[in-house]
């Protein structure tokens, strides 16, 4: 006869955390606090900014939820140009806005915009198609929420949805903010993991550094061995982007072994957008691996190593007519 199992009752029971969860209306500025008080020296030195740049700060308050203050500004448009460090203007993108402004017959969407560092007008972190729009349509002003804080446009540019973002996009737009903190002699202690919010991810670097070289670098097919190798660095920039440097290097190596491995399957009469992920996923030693905690992240130059051996002795004999089907209807094409 099976023997009873203990009734669950007797278990101990762990205790659920509840969520913490703020009262509706308990957060931020009522109404009234959002209009009152001095505006801080910081927006008395922002309004000479304006007003040197041939713009007019046309009100200045309190934004509701943190109470920092904020100038609304109208500025010269071409005193008001996008961050160096974003990612790729769309055309598609800009003249789809510029046809559809005339339709509406107003401009009611303003962008965020900071002082240049370097004493020239005004640049925004998130506007970079409504000001190209604007031009396109021939537009002399554009109107701004100008915030005093420069370095809050990292902040904003990773939080950016103007335009979703692609793989490509995001690491491009990473390690040119990563480039821009490490030749700023304000942050030379700047490490990565200071700055881990807006850099989001510690691979995005690395695959950024690949784009930089290489515009068609597939990053996708190798997007997640190196979130499973990198680990944001806390050394000054200006050491880490050596390392994510050296990373690049091997990565591009490697994308060379695996499109030589691409080639055989090609010759071998296989046909699909999906042959480089598929050479991937067979020479990842990573793949029957579970997941740990950082400080047993498995070594990038080990795993690279074992993938470039994997990649040149690739044998597409091995891979079946059903294996790219599935990899088709499954998704994940280079990027």
């Amino acid at each position: 006869m099976a023997k009873a199992k203990p009734a669950a009752a007797n278990k101990p029971s762990t205790p659920r955390k509840k969520k913490i969860k703020a009262e509706p209306g308990s957060v931020g500025l009522s109404v009234e606090e959002v209009a009152q008080g001095s505006p801080s020296p910081e927006v008395g030195k922002l309004r000479a900014q304006v007003e040197a740049a041939g713009g007019h700060v046309l009100a200045a308050y309190r934004e509701p939820f943190g109470g920092h203050w904020v100038a609304l500004a109208a500025l010269p448009l071409d005193q008001v140009k996008p961050t160096p460090y974003q990612r790729e203007l769309s055309k598609a993108h800009t003249d789809r806005l510029a046809a559809v402004i005339p339709k509406v017959g107003r401009f009611l969407d303003p962008v965020i915009a900071v002082a240049d560092p370097d004493g020239s007008g005004f640049i925004s972190p998130n506007g970079m198609h409504r000001l190209a729009a604007l031009g396109a349509l021939g537009a002399r002003t554009v109107i701004a929420l100008v915030i005093p804080e420069p370095e809050i446009a990292f902040r904003i540019l990773a939080l950016n949805t103007e335009k979703a973002h692609n793989l490509k996009d995001k690491a491009l737009e990473v390690i040119r903010m990563t480039r821009a903190i490490a030749t700023d002699p304000k942050k030379a202690g700047t490490s990565e993991a200071d700055v881990a919010f807006e850099l989001e991810q510690p691979q995005l670097v690395t695959l950024g550094v690949c784009y930089e070289k290489n515009a068609r670098f597939s990053g996708g097919a190798y997007n997640s061995v190196v979130a499973r190798t990198e680990v944001f660095s806390t050394e000054p920039m200006k050491h880490s982007l050596e390392l994510r440097e050296a990373h690049a290097e091997r990565l591009l190596e490697l994308d060379q072994a695996v499109t030589a491995a691409v080639a055989r399957l090609k010759e071998a009469g296989f046909t699909s957008g999906y042959l480089k992920p598929i050479v991937v996923a067979r020479i990842n030693p990573l793949r029957f691996i579970k997941a740990g905690k950082d400080d047993a992240r498995p070594d990038f130059d080990r795993t690279i190593d074992r993938m470039l051996d994997g990649a040149k002795k690739f044998d597409p004999a091995k891979v079946r007519a059903q294996d790219v089907a599935i990899a088709a209807a499954v998704g994940g094409g280079e990027d």
